[in-house]
C-alpha cells in the first residue's frame, strides 16, 4: 500500500472524543469575547471599558469574562491546533516517513490562511483566528520530532519574554509612583517644586487624562456609529479599517502569531505526555487542575481587580497575563479530562462532541449571525444598544443554541460543511458529507 492511499481523515471511533468535546466549548465560548467588538464600539472599549455601561451587572459580566474566558478558549484551541497536527503527522514521526503526510498538513494549513482571508475581507470579522493559526501552523510541522520538554520550554517562552517586559514597566511605573508622592507632598506644602518634580507631575496628569475620553477618541467613536448607520458599503469599509488598523499596522496580527505558535508547542508537547488526549489519572488532572486554576485564577482576578480601578498605578498583570492565560487554558484541559472520567461527567460533556466535529462551520456562524444579522445596519441593526451583561447573555444565549444545532446536525451528516469543504480540499477527493447507511443483511 502506497503512502498516498493511507491518508485519510479520522473518524469514527478512531477519533479521541474529548478533544473534540474541548474544541466545542473552546469554539462556542469564544464569542463571549467576540460579541463585544461585534455589538459595540471597538473604540469606545479600548478608550474606556465603562463606555458601553458599567452597572454592577456589567462590572460582574465583564470581571468573569477577563478571569475565566478571555484568551483562554483561543488558548485551548491553541492547544489543539498542536494535538491536531500530531494526530496527522503520527506516520511522519521518522526521517523516512511519507512526504504524503506533510503534503497534506501545508494543503490543510493553506487552504485555512485562505479562509482566514475570506473572514476578514467578505465575513468582516477584524478579530479572526484561521488566518493567525496558519499562518503559526506553517512553522510548526518541523518542531514535531522534538521531545516535549524541549517544546514545554520553547512555548512558554513568549510567556517569558512578556513576563521580564512587563516587569520592567512595572518598576519603571512603582519609581514613578513614588516621585509622585513626593513631589504631590511638596506641592501640599508649598514647598517649591523642581524641575525633575515639575516633570513627573505633568507626566502623572497625562497619565490620569488616558482615563478620559479625549477629542480623538470621541471622534473615531462618531465615525465608527456614523458607519453603522449607513449602507453595506460603509460597514464593510469600517471592517476592513478596522482590521488593517489594529492587526496590521499595529502589529497585533504578528504578536498573535508568535503567541499562537508557542502555545502550539506546548499542545504538542502535552500529547506526547499524553495528557491533553487523556491518557493520565483522574488524581493526576485533579492535581494538574488545581495548580494551573490556583495560579491562573488568582493572577487574573487581580488583574481585573487593578483595571477595574482605573488608576495609572503599577499592575501585577503586566507581569503574569501570559503565564496566566496558559494557566487557565491548562485548568479548562484538565477539568474536561478529570470530569469524562466519570459517567455523570461524560454525560454532561458529552453534547460538545458534536460542536467540535462542527467547529469551523460554527466559527463562521457566529460570525454571521452577529455581524450580518443582529448588529449590522442592514441586519437588526442592533449595534451600541446593549452593556456587557446583557452582551453576555446574548453570547450565552448563542451558545446554548449553537450547541443544539449542532448536535442536531450531526445525527444527519458526518461533519459540517465547511469541514466537508476544507478536508476534500486538503484531501484532494470529495469526502463523504452524509453519515453512510447501513447496508441490511
Amino acid at each position: 500500500m502506497t503512502a498516498a492511499t493511507e491518508l485519510a481523515p479520522v473518524r469514527g471511533k478512531a477519533r479521541i472524543d474529548v478533544l473534540d468535546m474541548m474544541r466545542g466549548f473552546a469554539i462556542l465560548g469564544i464569542f463571549f469575547m467576540n460579541i463585544p467588538f461585534q455589538a459595540a464600539s471597538t473604540y469606545a472599549q479600548f478608550a474606556d471599558i465603562r463606555l458601553l455601561g458599567w452597572s454592577a451587572a456589567d462590572q460582574a459580566s465583564w470581571a468573569t469574562i477577563q478571569i475565566l474566558f478571555e484568551g483562554t478558549q483561543r488558548c485551548l484551541l491553541e492547544f489543539l491546533f498542536g494535538a491536531g497536527m500530531m494526530v496527522i503527522a503520527t506516520k511522519a514521526m521518522t526521517p523516512d516517513g511519507p512526504v504524503a503526510i506533510a503534503d497534506l498538513y501545508m494543503r490543510r494549513t493553506m487552504w485555512l490562511l485562505l479562509f482566514g482571508a475570506i473572514d476578514i475581507f467578505l465575513v468582516l470579522w477584524v478579530g479572526d483566528i484561521l488566518s493567525v493559526y496558519a499562518v503559526a501552523g506553517l512553522f510548526l510541522f518541523p518542531f514535531r520530532t522534538l521531545g516535549p520538554r524541549v517544546l514545554l520550554g520553547l512555548g512558554l517562552s513568549f510567556a517569558l519574554v512578556t513576563a521580564v517586559g512587563g516587569a520592567i514597566e512595572y518598576s519603571s511605573r512603582a519609581s514613578l509612583v513614588g516621585q509622585v508622592t513626593i513631589a504631590q507632598q511638596h506641592k501640599a506644602t508649598n514647598t517649591p517644586l523642581t524641575k525633575a518634580e515639575a516633570t513627573v507631575l505633568a507626566e502623572w496628569q497625562k497619565k490620569l487624562d488616558r482615563f478620559k475620553l479625549s477629542k480623538e477618541d470621541a471622534k473615531k467613536i462618531a465615525d465608527e456609529k456614523k458607519a453603522h448607520q449607513g449602507g453595506a458599503l460603509a460597514y464593510a469599509q469600517l471592517m476592513w479599517g478596522q482590521w488593517v488598523e489594529f492587526f496590521w499596522l499595529g502589529g497585533f496580527f504578528w504578536l498573535t502569531v508568535v503567541e499562537a505558535f508557542c502555545a502550539m508547542l506546548i499542545g504538542v508537547a502535552m500529547w506526547k505526555w499524553g495528557i491533553i488526549q487523556g491518557q493520565r489519572s483522574a488524581l493526576f488532572y485533579l492535581i494538574l487542575g488545581g495548580l494551573a486554576y490556583g495560579f491562573g485564577i488568582t493572577a487574573r482576578w487581580m488583574g481585573a481587580q487593578e483595571i477595574m480601578a482605573f488608576s495609572p498605578q503599577p499592575k501585577t498583570i503586566w507581569i503574569t497575563a501570559e503565564f496566566a492565560r496558559l494557566a487557565v487554558g491548562v485548568g479548562h484541559l484538565a477539568l474536561f479530562n478529570l470530569l469524562v472520567k466519570s459517567r455523570a461527567g461524560w454525560l454532561i460533556l458529552s453534547p460538545f462532541r458534536a460542536a467540535g466535529r462542527t467547529a469551523f462551520s460554527l466559527y463562521y456562524i457566529e460570525q454571521i449571525i452577529g455581524l450580518h444579522i443582529l448588529f449590522s445596519p442592514y441586519g437588526f441593526n442592533l449595534w451600541g444598544r446593549f452593556g456587557w451583561a446583557e452582551m453576555t447573555g446574548i453570547a450565552a444565549a448563542m451558545f446554548v443554541g449553537l450547541l443544539v444545532v449542532a448536535n442536531i446536525w450531526v445525527r444527519y451528516f458526518a461533519m459540517g460543511p465547511l469541514e466537508w469543504l476544507w478536508r476534500s480540499l486538503s484531501y484532494l477527493k470529495w469526502q463523504p458529507f452524509r453519515h453512510p447507511v447501513a447496508q441490511p443483511g
